[in-house]
């Protein structure tokens, strides 16, 4: 390749374009968004797969050939279609959400660097298109395996949003529980979250009236395609304004950097703070909603030893988590004064396309899955649309008033949860995660991942609550 200076450059870039086109792919696609389990994506999903399969395609041939005479056209016809589809997909994407600033400015950095490569690609293409027609073989070293590589990944990647994509066409919306009764005039705050953007699309679908509470309106109204009122302050909210219903999800995630002192007030204020200022508002509003629905977690108990089954009744545990959570409770109790009907729901780890259990399970994905500390710590757990059916049912049920445990009867150990993902995604399960370094570095935020407790819930299942998703299995086979 020493000759040839032109490819060498083209060749760096490409290699470049495929590592940021990866990133963007698991951190924005997967991770962030979920975009495999977005209903409103498979437009999206489709052109992604059509371009997965064009990048596949070039990128081994252009690890191993060099195009000469009538192929030399062939490719460069092949990028202009590339490019256009890039560009549906832009325009595809604006219509359909609204993306992150980091999400702009990496297709911004792909963009630039797609056309540097294409310019000088471009050039080779066109000193090849001199010779004779022929696809002559050249060798490119190391980079022509790494391009190799890139290719199968990119294909992968491609074949399985098609397949996400038809799933979805086929699928269709599945059951919503909140059709049947008469329309609700709802208020929904933390809407965008992994919880509320189904709730929020859900309540819409079924022709209530959502309006949502969000830090960024505009993106939330891109994710609810302008069918919800999207509102950046309570502030917005007049005295007379009427709703049937409040649901409260607020709330920043508890996972992420370590629980200094100024991230412990984050966390407070993104839920009492936003409770708080929902019940200013209520006490000044001319109508009163009917009921409240105020979410809250099973960290209100604390970490606690597997033996013991916590139920409502249960006394309050020690330290932050369980502090957070009785304070979330707390700010939001006065609601009851004026006469509006509370439901508090304290959630396990919630299970859904996306949310906590796509981090959970990537490990077990590329191999590496097994258990954290010694696996005896409890996780209680719920599958989505459990928590959705809880919440239609509390709109419609006036005898569901309190605190209602939101988690599945079947509590497994960490353990068990490793073995059951391995069994469903046929993967090994080997890996041991050790707790004390974590917990060094982690701080009191460990007890996340190394720390439970086994949470019934007794009021629901009194309530003659019937899960849908009662056992890990189900859930996971539902999911997975």
């Amino acid at each position: 390749m020493a000759d040839l200076p032109i490819l060498q450059w083209a060749i760096a870039l490409l290699l470049a374009q495929g590592v940021l086109g990866a990133l963007d792919t698991i951190y924005h696609h997967e991770l962030t968004v979920a975009l495999p389990q977005r209903h409103g994506a498979r437009k999206e999903l489709a052109i992604h797969a059509l371009r997965s399969c064009f990048y596949g395609v070039l990128f081994m041939g252009i690890a191993h050939l060099a195009f000469q005479g009538i192929w030399a056209l062939v490719i460069a016809v092949l990028f202009a279609l590339e490019i256009g589809l890039t560009l549906w997909d832009f325009v595809v994407e604006d219509r359909s959400r609204k993306l992150p600033a980091i999400e702009r400015i990496m297709h911004t950095v792909l963009a630039i660097n797609a056309g540097a490569f294409f310019a000088l690609y471009g050039l080779q293409l066109l000193e090849w298109s001199r010779l004779p027609s022929a696809l002559s073989p050249i060798d490119l070293g190391w980079q022509g395996w790494a391009l190799s590589l890139f290719a199968v990944g990119v294909t992968a990647s491609g074949i399985r949003d098609g397949l996400a994509a038809w799933r979805l066409q086929h699928q269709g919306l599945g059951s919503n529980p909140f059709t049947g009764g008469p329309g609700k005039r709802v208020l929904v705050t933390g809407g965008t979250g992994f919880i509320g953007e189904t709730l929020v699309n859900q309540l819409l679908d079924a022709g209530h009236t959502v309006s949502v509470l969000a830090r960024d309106p505009l993106r939330a109204a891109y994710l609810f395609d302008g069918r919800a009122r999207c509102l950046r302050s309570l502030d917005k909210l007049g005295h007379g304004e009427a709703f049937d219903v409040i649901i409260n999800l607020a709330g920043a995630p508890v996972a992420g950097p370590r629980w200094s002192a100024k991230r412990q007030a984050q966390l407070l204020a993104s839920r009492v703070g936003t409770t708080e200022a929902l019940l200013n508002w209520l006490q000044h509003a001319r109508h009163k909603p009917q009921l409240w629905i105020q979410a809250s977690a099973i960290g209100f108990y604390g970490v606690r030893d597997a033996s013991q089954s916590l139920d409502e009744n249960a006394e309050r545990g020690e330290g932050f988590m369980a502090d957070l959570c009785a304070r979330w409770e707390s700010s939001a109790e006065p609601a009851t004064r004026f006469g509006v009907r509370q439901v508090v729901l304290r959630l396990g780890i919630v299970f859904g396309p996306g949310g906590a259990l796509k981090p959970l399970l990537l490990p077990f994905h590329f191999g590496f899955g097994g258990r954290m500390g010694d696996g005896q710590q409890i996780m209680s757990w719920v599958h989505r649309d459990d928590v959705l059916q809880v919440m239609a049912r509390a709109i419609n049920d006036t005898s569901l008033s309190g605190t209602y445990n939101m988690v599945a009867p079947d509590a497994v150990s960490q353990g068990t949860f490793a073995a059951t993902v391995g069994k469903i995604l046929k993967r090994p399960v080997w890996l041991h995660v050790p707790a004390a370094p974590v917990r060094a570095l982690a701080g009191e935020m460990a007890e996340l991942f190394f720390d439970g407790q086994k949470v019934v819930p007794a009021r629901l299942l009194q309530a003659g609550y019937r899960f849908r998703y009662p056992t890990l299995d189900a859930a996971l086979r539902d999911l997975t």
